[in-house]
């Protein structure tokens, strides 16, 4: 019998935060700035996961990281803390709306030496990039119908040994509903099955946030 995880209750989820490393006060004030957003405000990456990214990146040593959909930059505050000193990560995204309110906190946070922001399409800033293994760490988080599109070209570019997250796997449960096809809904579905069949990468789907899938390249 499969050992299934504990479900996670918001008193769960509550304790689980209460008992990492917390939010300091510029990510504080990032997410409450981004609060007030509204409906957009769900883009925003979870603290914990914030933390896991930043973790992760310490534990992996990485000096170069790419992301694909920065939003109002938590995600890529949380990576760019933890790159080794002198790295530097390259987001991708298409809101200069957004971008704006992250530059801010950036600033606030004295890492925008760090990040070089690439506003545009995402697909068109990827393949603007030499096709060859430059990143020791990406994170993809943008429009769900480019999924694919954008693994594609991120895989190329990551270090062999690196490691590729992709974001919000489990699309609020519809990946698993056979009533749901909607064409955002097949393109995660399409990812996670690429994903799963994929010999250049070795995977596992983690049940943080909406899901993330952490891969390492071989």
């Amino acid at each position: 019998m499969t050992l299934r995880p504990t479900p996670l209750s918001e008193e769960l989820f509550d304790y689980l935060c209460a008992h990492g490393s917390p939010p300091d006060q510029v990510q504080a004030d990032l997410i409450a700035e981004t609060a007030t957003l509204g409906h957009e405000a769900r883009l925003q990456i979870s603290p914990d996961e914030g933390t896991f990214l930043t973790l992760l990146t310490k534990l992996m040593g990485a000096k170069t990281a790419l992301e694909v959909g920065t939003f109002t930059g938590y995600s890529a505050l949380a990576i760019v803390r933890g790159l080794a000193a002198g790295g530097r990560l390259t987001c991708c995204d298409i809101s200069e709306e957004w971008t704006r309110i992250a530059r801010r906190y950036w600033d606030a946070a004295a890492v925008s030496d760090q990040i070089d922001l690439r506003l545009g399409p995402a697909l068109d800033t990827l393949r603007s990039m030499p096709a060859e293994p430059t990143y020791d760490l990406a994170f993809i988080d943008a429009d769900y119908l480019n999924y694919g599109a954008y693994w594609e070209e991120v895989v190329p570019r990551v270090t062999p040994g690196g490691v590729i997250l992709v974001d919000n796997v489990f699309y609020h449960a519809r990946v698993i509903d056979p009533a749901d096809t909607a064409d955002t809904t097949q393109a995660v579905r399409q990812l996670n099955e690429r994903i799963r069949t994929d010999d250049r990468v070795e995977a596992t789907m983690i049940a943080i946030a909406d899901g993330l899938t952490l891969a390492r390249k071989k």
